[in-house]
């Protein structure tokens, strides 16, 4: 399964540094451009401080089955040059736009077989690219369906009840320091800012804050498969059953038992504190097998027994105990 370097030249000039991972055999082959979450993260989905590593497996059980991988490294990050702390919410979904458009137009890949896979923050951008450019499918995970001020007040309050007793006891001096943190960021106007003495992305908080999800959904118009964890502690599970209710014609829905946003099973008490211990067990081969075996079936590729590898994961569990739509 070859891998090649590819650059894209974004509309302001910046080159960012990816990867495109190919099948073996002859193409043109179906594809899908890969979009991480949110901060300096490389195109395999890492920051120096938490290693996600989702993209190289991912695209692995992609080409088992016969579709191919792009993914690239974020403005100001790894092989990409510019500054990650001054680019906007909308800079990165412009830049994903770019690499989508640029995917196309390559002959060893299939203009007409092309999908988008987001996590976290990369799928709010992919629901905006299935809403308004032309792919065939759609994988959200752990992406939500509200305005981004209510997605992360959510998360801050789910990350808070997680904590040890003595810091819960924190809980309300927290909130109303987030709350001056939150308005102080509103009224900012440059890039970056320094909030409590702290270098903050301001403009893409202040984007990414006013930001409804709901508004892309009800535009898509491809077929939509969207998966969270039922463990998930920064995007709200529920959102899955607004995705289904706004997407027209339905979107498949798995909320996975166990499942965190870190796209790892963790059967125990799960909170923010478990992240170091999860990143270094593998991503959930049941998410993968789940993701490659419903990309193969919309993109016409040829899901052979190399994409067969669930290892008991999460789409046995998927089957008993998420709540399921098939559009």
């Amino acid at each position: 399964m070859p891998d090649i370097d590819m650059t894209v030249t974004t509309d302001d000039g910046i080159p960012l540094a990816g990867t495109l991972t190919l099948p073996a055999g002859p193409g043109p082959h179906p594809a899908v451009l890969l979009l991480h979450g949110s901060g300096p993260l490389d195109r395999e989905g890492n920051t120096p401080k938490l290693r996600v590593n989702l993209a190289r497996p991912l695209a692995d059980a992609l080409a088992g089955a016969g579709i191919a991988t792009l993914r690239y490294d974020r403005r100001g990050v790894a092989g990409t040059p510019g500054d990650w702390r001054t680019t906007g919410f909308t800079d990165n979904r412009r830049d994903a736009a770019t690499a989508l458009r640029a995917l196309a137009a390559r002959s060893d890949i299939r203009a007409d077989a092309l999908a988008v896979v987001g996590h976290s923050e990369g799928a709010l951008h992919g629901m905006a690219l299935a809403a308004r450019e032309d792919v065939r499918a759609a994988v959200l995970l752990a992406g939500f369906a509200r305005v981004g001020e209510d997605a992360l007040r959510w998360q801050a309050r789910s990350v808070a009840s997680g904590l040890p007793a003595p810091l819960r006891l924190l809980r309300r001096p927290l909130g109303a320091a987030g709350n001056r943190v939150l308005a102080r960021i509103k009224k900012t106007r440059t890039d970056m800012a320094r909030i409590a003495g702290l270098p903050v992305n301001a403009r893409w908080m202040r984007e990414m804050l006013v930001h409804d999800t709901r508004d892309d959904l009800a535009a898509v118009t491809v077929p939509v498969l969207a998966v969270t964890g039922a463990k998930d502690i920064q995007v709200d599970p529920g959102d899955l059953d607004v995705i289904r209710r706004l997407v027209p014609g339905g979107a498949e829905i798995h909320r996975v038992p166990d499942l965190t946003h870190l796209l790892r099973l963790d059967p125990g008490h799960h909170g923010i504190r478990s992240y170091p211990r999860l990143v270094r067990t593998p991503v959930d081969p049941g998410v993968l097998a789940l993701v490659t075996r419903w990309l193969a079936a919309r993109l016409g590729a040829d899901a052979g027994a190399d994409a067969n590898v669930d290892g008991g994961g999460a789409t046995a569990e998927a089957g008993k105990h998420t709540a399921t739509h098939t559009p």
